[in-house]
Formats: structure tokens, C-alpha cells, sequence
């Protein structure tokens, strides 16, 4: 039976309105060679798809029709200010087996007021919206100032608290502050992930011991800085770890084929998952499986899926 998630792919006003299927010459996956055409052997979900990004406006649907075809099932839009949490929104509303989030990411902190913080608040109670975030820390380029971050940080740790949904964590080169934040906090908030760990055994160990969560992205495909990634990934814990894109951002460096300018997307979390599986001695099968079960587990795919499809229904009668 097909997955419901993916049944608008099929419908005739879909097929209407792609023009790249329109053109009987072509079709959705002609932009990945032959090579790079991986498809998982369990269904996956990428927690983490910038797919509000300009880059994807030209062939979305095709992009997601490649993400069906790799059988990446289900994608969390990530939402790093207002405008990019809205449109997420709205992208989930559009097309079934997508979900959001809804945060400031650290870079923009130093606009966090009272007003934003109540259209985050606002943002938390829409269906779609599956976690707080991105938000965080970065110490690394600093956009915003260290005081700052942490004052965005710390609000959105407070709305995490209020709606009880999960945290959608970004941290760079401020693990130590991150991990301090977080241990007063630990009791409150629910689940939280740490999307795109790039940190070091100590950084890593410390997250663990807050019963947190590990999201892992191309990084470790990366010759030139994951090396250290592939020595660690066997001390987290099958149920901690979850796995993403991050597109279109953190192309793996190891693919294969080349690929048509430096755009990453769904369709490639297959190979990522395979490198990992490779330095986690896990089978690849095994690796894809878990790693959905807490994926969908962390976000409460399966009950926000139901309240999307309530909310659709309302609308439409």
C-alpha cells in the first residue's frame, strides 16, 4: 500500500502543475546522475530540511519527488526566524509527510522583543509545527552578541517549557555554556536534539548525560573535518540518534558522481546514512530503521500527522 504521506504526489493536479513533468522529455530525477540515485532500505526522516531556502524554489516538487524516490518519507522544514518558521508552515499545509519548526536562530538573537517572542508563541500552537527551533548558541561567528544568544536562547527554552514540544538545538564552538544552560533547564523542557553535531568526545559525552538527542549531517562524509565525527559515532546510543540533510547546505564530499552545482537535498540522506552505518559497524538496514523510530518518536510525527490531516479536512468542508 502507498504511504498517505506521499499519496499528493500521485494526484493528477500535482502531475498538472510540475512543469518539469510536463515536459514528456523529462522527469523528476534527471537532475541526479545515475550514480547518486540511493534509495534507504527502511524509510527515513530528515530532521533537518532548510527547504525555504531560495534555492529550492525553482523544483521543490521535484526535489521531493526525489526525496519519495530515495525513501526519505518524512522532512522536518526548519524554521530559523519568522519568516522562514511561516513559511514552513505553509509548506507543511501544502504537502503531506512534511512538518515544521518554529524558532531564532542564534545569528538573528539580537531581534528577539516581546513581540517576537509572541509570534513564536503563536507559531508553537499550529499542528504543523513539530519543535521550538532553531535556536541555540553560536560563539563561532558571533552575528549576534554571546549575551544576546543567550537571552534568545533562554526565552525560547521558557516557550519549549510552556507548550511542552521538543527542542531543535544548533550549537557551535559554545558547547560548554550550551551544556550549562541546558542542566538548569533539563527538569523542565522535554526532548531536545542537537542538530548537526560537529563537536568533540567531551562536548559529545556531556549532551549524553543530559538525556539528550544527536542529529548527524553529511559532516562526517567531510575528509577534511569529520574525521573525528567517525571515531565517536559508536558511543551514542541507537535511540539517541537521528539523521539530516541540513540542506542545502553540508553537501557529503564523498559522493560518488558529481553533482550539478553544490545544492544539497533529501535524496541524498541515504548516503549518509550508509557512511554512518559504515563507522557505527551497524547494518545499514538497522541504522535506517532506528533512526526513524526516534525520529518519529522525538517529534510525534504520528500525532502531528493526524492533526494536520484534521486541520486540512476542517478547511476543506
Amino acid at each position: 500500500m502507498a504511504d498517505p504521506a506521499w499519496l499528493w504526489l500521485q494526484c493528477p493536479l500535482y502531475l498538472q502543475r510540475s512543469a518539469l513533468l510536463a515536459d514528456p522529455d523529462a522527469t523528476f530525477d534527471d537532475f541526479l546522475p545515475e550514480a547518486l540515485r540511493f534509495r534507504a532500505p527502511a524509510p527515513l526522516v530528515d530532521i533537518g530540511a532548510n527547504l525555504t531556502h531560495d534555492s529550492f524554489a525553482r523544483d521543490l516538487e521535484a526535489v521531493l519527488r526525489r526525496a519519495q524516490a530515495a525513501n526519505v518519507t518524512a522532512l522536518i522544514v526548519t524554521g530559523t526566524d519568522r519568516a522562514h518558521a511561516e513559511q514552513a508552515v505553509a509548506l507543511a499545509q501544502r504537502f503531506p509527510g512534511l512538518h515544521a519548526t518554529a524558532g531564532v536562530h542564534p545569528h538573528d538573537a539580537s531581534l528577539w522583543n516581546g513581540a517576537l517572542a509572541a509570534a513564536m508563541g503563536e507559531l508553537h500552537q499550529r499542528p504543523e509545527v513539530v519543535a521550538v527551533g532553531e535556536c541555540g548558541l553560536d560563539f563561532n561567528r558571533n552575528f549576534s552578541t554571546p549575551s544576546e544568544q543567550e537571552r534568545a536562547f533562554e526565552a525560547q527554552l521558557g516557550l519549549a517549557v510552556e507548550n511542552g514540544k521538543p527542542l531543535f538545538i544548533h550549537e557551535r564552538d559554545a558547547g560548554q555554556r550550551m551544556r550549562e544552560m541546558l542542566h538548569t533547564w533539563r527538569d523542565d523542557i522535554s526532548d531536545a536534539v542537537i542538530h548537526c553535531f560537529t563537536a568533540d568526545r567531551d562536548t559529545l559525552h556531556g549532551y549524553l548525560d543530559l538525556d539528550l538527542h544527536i542529529g548527524l549531517t553529511g559532516w562526517i562524509c567531510d575528509e577534511r573535518r569529520g574525521h573525528h565525527l567517525r571515531e565517536l559515532v559508536r558511543n551514542i546510543p541507537l535511540d539517541r540518534l537521528m539523521v539530516e540533510t541540513d540542506c542545502p547546505y553540508l553537501l557529503p564530499r564523498d559522493l560518488p558522481a558529481k553533482l550539478k552545482g553544490r545544492r544539497n537535498e533529501p535524496s541524498l540522506l541515504p548516503w549518509i546514512v550508509r557512511e554512518i552505518a559504515v563507522w557505527r559497524g551497524n547494518d545499514e538496514a538497522e541504522l535506517a530503521h532506528a533512526t526513524t523510530q526516534t525520529a518519529r518518536r522525538f517529534f510525534r510525527l504520528d500525532t502531528a500527522s493526524e492533526a494536520q490531516e484534521t486541520g486540512r479536512a476542517q478547511q476543506e468542508s
